[in-house]
């Protein structure tokens, strides 16, 4: 959903409850200007996204990540990456 920056002003509490549905585009000058979403999707699209020691990981993550496998689909990809060095 899109709205004008005037438009979000006028109904706060409309878009505020629309983006627990889905993110709500807000404009300004006909551009995107913000997005306001809810906090779980704030949160879904942020978590995991800030580096941490793996020491700082509880162990559920820790065997989670042991346990995963890139899908067949993408395996292909290995090669591009096969001669980088970390």
């Amino acid at each position: 959903m899109k709205v004008t920056s005037t438009e979000f002003q006028q109904n706060v509490g409309r878009y505020q409850d629309a983006a627990q549905q889905a993110p709500v585009a807000i404009t300004k000058n006909g551009r995107t200007h913000t997005v306001l979403m809810s906090a779980a999707f704030f949160e879904m699209v942020t978590k995991g996204r800030v580096a941490r020691m793996v020491e700082d990981l509880d162990d559920e993550t820790v065997k989670a990540i042991a346990r995963s496998q890139v899908p067949d689909e993408f395996a292909r990809l290995d090669e591009i990456v096969k001669d980088e060095t970390p």
